[in-house]
């Protein structure tokens, strides 16, 4: 896993070993981030990475121009490669690591980033089954309109990583599906931020 460009282009990022962490391929990462880009101007921003694993999404923000980044992950393994990551980077400055569960965010922690500004994306990236259990999804739904009507900055991105074989349903998660890119077995859809489903 690597940054794939930017001022650490080619960086190599640590993947502890974990079963907790689905690093996203360096192809389907450049595709990504190329139409991402093209839609939402990181330069200065800043951008959260939810389940962020070791930090490979918001990391190659900070390499593409973004401000700083703000990360969540609770897994010991993935906390000590991010650590480690930002470290090497050296962009401990940047940074915040919140080691928590993403779903006890809710309007408390995004409360607590108000003093970084509005996010320009927000990237989710749960296990997969998640979107499939109704539990889960329900605590999914509640951080994505936690995030949209709280922190993400009008015309800012929710960028959420799940399974191609799932059906996002744009009225339960409250918020406009403006593209969906697949890879493989992979999707990536983006939501907008700001005004409601169908609009």
């Amino acid at each position: 896993m690597r940054i794939i460009a930017g001022e650490f282009r080619h960086r190599i990022l640590i993947s502890p070993p974990t079963r907790t962490t689905r690093p996203i391929t360096d192809r389907a990462k450049q595709s990504l981030f190329d139409a991402l880009t093209v839609a939402v101007d990181l330069s200065g921003g800043t951008v959260l990475d939810c389940f962020s694993g070791t930090g490979s999404m918001g990391l190659e923000c900070l390499s593409r121009g973004a401000g700083r980044a703000i990360f969540i992950e609770r897994d010991r393994d993935a906390l000590e490669g991010l650590g480690k990551n930002i470290d090497t980077l050296g962009v401990v400055s940047q940074c915040r690591v919140l080691a928590m569960d993403a779903y006890r965010m809710g309007r408390t922690a995004v409360d607590l980033l108000q003093d970084w500004g509005d996010l320009r994306v927000a990237f989710v990236d749960p296990p997969y089954v998640h979107l499939q259990e109704p539990r889960t999804r329900s605590l999914l739904e509640g951080l994505v309109e936690a995030l949209a009507s709280g922190r993400v900055a009008a015309g800012g991105l929710i960028v959420l990583r799940h399974a191609a074989a799932t059906d996002l349903d744009e009225m339960a998660l409250a918020r406009r599906i403006v593209r969906r890119l697949q890879y493989g077995s992979m999707a990536i859809t983006w939501l907008k931020s700001g005004g409601q489903p169908g609009t």
